[in-house]
């Protein structure tokens, strides 16, 4: 047998394809006589449409039509279906209810009220900004605050309680009682939301910048009335979605419908200030944290009670407390989640949604109660991890958190910390050291795949599953590698079309755990069917049994006898062994399943300049089995700087008296850039979680970012004797010590 290629740190298989241009976006897709859209986007936050004046926008040279809420088709709206591992493949799913143009009403600024379509992308643009729409205006919700004080709040669910935790707290020796606040983040990937539509008679086939063709497919057809089979959604790349992109947005909607109305295929691009409004965000939260510990350091009771804002059309929960119920043992605790109503259009899933600014504030909390503990925070984790899952009563199917905390702790040196605030300097500069645990829940939904051995010596794998830049068609290509003995030269891998066996989306670490044994599966199918050729007729191994037949490095074997598969095929004029397979989601009742790791920061801050930056940090992650160290460390540094940038930078900003954005722009929604980059040390501890996957693989996409803003807060606590519990850590709430949320 050849060298097993899982595990190996093999370079991307569509890399060339990206670096020389090749790979074809949903904007790059240009099909015969199409035409191009433009959206007209509310200019107010709440109100409705008295009247939409298009004269002047119909002079523009091209333009075919212009839909509105009084002129646009009759459509189906899509049943919100659970999103559960267990329905993936057959959920319809929308981040946005409301269809595009239902009605009049304006519920947010950055709405489509109206849509151009006309023969060039420039006359589309210049008729939209023709177009003359009139608002009767209401007073806007603009932040949560006002959300609060003008409808309160209502309970968003996915709650745990156990023990007793208000008598625990209070006669505990040890507490903290805190507030910890996070700002609307916007996803903002490189590639834009996109939709490129066209109707074959009553089949609808749309590119979409999706990282999830199969359940797109499935909430277009409720939309039309159609029939899954008559929909097909292509996102063969994706220039990432951080979440922005799991679920239908109204764009695709619109697209698809101006298609059929104008008998021609429609391009629909939403422009980037629109990704800002239009296609979802991370809502603002606000957290309260109570936690205490008898006189040891061990924690008595822990209660995180958090809300966050939703729109007025669709409600959200940002699951801030999912991490809290389970990674320290407690004996009472209580978690709480509620909402309240914002003009701002429909939040979403924002890279570990939940996790992240429920981690912000959790081990914040920690790193609080340690110091008034007065332990070391790395030896305060330590004592208080959880052996199990004691919010499911389940053992952990795979836990080893406390060597990465020790692992990563040796490798940042945090043995050589001063505790003492301030003490750390080099020249100008204060050092911080701040760490933090992260986390995220390890899933495994039902997936399908084909995989066909072809008389050309090669191999090829269909899954609808998206490689939305992570990885995936590598890892398809090595699971086939790794049980045909094919390097992944002689492997096909074919990926991103509800036509092919359906897949979950790729999102929430899902899509690793979840389509390896799919592919594995159907990949032994179509060996077993090679062996079957194998042995009829007047075939190669005539008389054998398959059982006896051996596949080696691409070749059956059997005794002294040893073949190529591709020339078995040729010998029967067949052009392929194929074999299908469907696998189920993770089991349960036995096992809870997590991802572990944490994370060390080193932060510098030159008081005589404020200037403060991140300059290392040390990740230990613990993800099962490691299928591709390449490809899997690459996405701890994204999502480490990713997390800088929640704990540093982005902040989506609106104006308090009419609800408006202000910052919808990259110039002023700042990010990290390379001058910003820290120097990053990721350790995979790389244990096969086997009750998970026959791989042992959990993903690794959500983890990196959790418990990062943390890790940053709790090292510029260090540094600067100031406690910032409201992101991002920005200069002025360094300097100003009347901050409200500082200490």
């Amino acid at each position: 047998m050849s060298e097993p290629i899982i595990g190996q740190a093999l370079r991307r298989v569509d890399g060339r394809l990206k670096v020389t241009g090749g790979a074809r976006y949903t904007a790059d897709q240009n099909l015969p006589g199409m035409v191009y859209a433009y959206g007209v986007f509310s200019a107010v936050a709440s109100g409705r449409v008295l009247r939409i004046d298009t004269v002047d926008a119909r002079r523009v040279p091209g333009v075919i039509d212009i839909f509105h809420h009084e002129h646009f088709p009759r459509l189906y709206r899509a049943p919100k279906s659970p999103i559960s591992a267990a329905t993936i493949l057959t959920s319809s799913i929308t981040d946005e209810s409301r269809l595009p143009f239902e009605d009049a009403m304006v519920n947010y600024a950055g709405q489509f009220v109206a849509l151009v379509v006309a023969e060039t992308f420039e006359h589309a643009r210049e008729a939209a900004f023709r177009v003359n729409v009139q608002y009767a205006t209401n007073r806007a919700v603009a932040n949560l605050d006002q959300g609060l004080a003008a409808g309160g709040t209502r309970d968003g669910g996915r709650g745990h309680a156990r023990g007793e935790p208000e008598p625990a707290f209070d006669s505990a020796p040890h507490r903290i009682d805190a507030l910890y606040s996070t700002p609307v983040e916007t996803h903002n990937p490189m590639e834009m939301h996109a939709t490129v539509a066209r109707w074959d008679g009553d089949e609808l086939h749309i590119y979409e910048a999706s990282q999830g063709v199969t359940v797109h497919r499935n909430t277009l057809a409720r939309v039309f009335g159609l029939t899954p089979d008559r929909v097909t959604v292509k996102a063969p790349f994706i220039g990432s979605g951080f979440g922005s992109k799991l679920f239908m947005w109204p764009h695709s909607v619109a697209a698809s419908a101006a298609a059929r109305e104008v008998g021609r295929p429609v391009k629909l691009v939403v422009p980037r200030a629109q990704m800002f409004t239009a296609t979802g965000h991370r809502p603002e939260t606000r957290q309260r944290l109570r936690l205490s510990t008898d006189a040891s350091g061990r924690l008595t009771s822990l209660r995180h009670e958090s809300i966050n804002t939703t729109s007025f059309t669709d409600q959200f929960t940002e699951n801030c407390g999912g991490v809290s119920r389970s990674l320290y043992s407690c004996p009472n605790v209580l978690v709480s989640h509620r909402t309240t109503q914002v003009n701002r259009g429909s939040s979403t899933s924002m890279r570990a949604p939940g996790a992240a600014p429920g981690l912000f504030a959790l081990e914040s909390a920690i790193d609080e109660l340690a110091e008034q503990v007065g332990m070391d925070p790395l030896a305060f984790r330590l004592l208080n991890l959880s052996t199990r899952d004691e919010a499911a009563n389940l053992p952990w199917s795979s836990n080893h958190l406390r060597e990465a905390i020790e692992q990563g702790g040796k490798r940042f040196g945090w043995a050589q910390r001063d505790p003492r605030v301030g003490a750390m300097r080099d020249g100008h500069e204060v050092i911080g050291y701040g760490m933090a645990a992260c986390n995220w829940d390890a899933y495994r939904t039902p997936a399908e795949a084909r995989v066909q051995m072809r008389s050309d010596g090669k191999a090829s794998v269909t899954c609808a599953v998206q490689d939305i830049g992570t990885g995936t068609y590598t890892i398809a290509a090595q699971v086939v590698g790794e049980l045909t003995g094919l390097p992944v030269e002689r492997i096909e891998v074919k990926l991103g079309d509800s036509s092919f066996p359906a897949a979950p989306v790729s999102g929430g670490s899902w899509a690793t755990a979840s389509v390896m044994p799919a592919i594995a599966e159907a990949t032994r199918n179509a060996i077993a069917q090679l062996k079957t050729f194998a042995t009829s007729g007047n075939a190669y191994f005539a008389g054998a049994k398959p059982e006896d037949i051996r596949f080696d490095n691409g070749r059956l074997v059997s005794g002294e006898r040893s073949v190529d598969f591709s020339a078995v095929l040729k010998g029967q004029r067949l052009a392929n062994a194929e074999g299908y397979a469907h696998t189920p989601g993770a089991p349960t009742g036995q096992f809870s399943f997590r991802s572990f790791g944490v994370h060390f920061v080193e932060v510098r801050w030159d008081p005589s300049i404020s200037h403060l930056r991140v300059a290392r940090v040390v990740s230990a992650i613990d993800v099962g089995r490691v299928v591709n160290p390449l490809t899997a460390r690459n996405q701890v540094e994204g999502a480490i700087v990713m997390g800088i940038g929640m704990a540093l930078f982005e902040a989506t900003e609106y104006d308090p008296r009419t609800g408006m954005p202000a910052n919808n722009n990259y110039a002023e929604y700042p990010v990290p850039v390379h001058a910003d980059q820290p120097d990053i040390d990721v350790i995979l501890l790389d244990y096969p979680d086997l009750a998970l996957n026959e791989f042992g693989a959990r993903g690794i996409g959500e983890i990196g970012i959790t418990g990062l803003a943390a890790a940053v807060a709790n090292a510029v606590r260090h540094a600067t004797g100031k406690r910032i519990r409201d992101l991002p850590i920005t200069l002025d709430k360094l300097i100003d010590d009347a901050h409200p949320l500082q200490s």
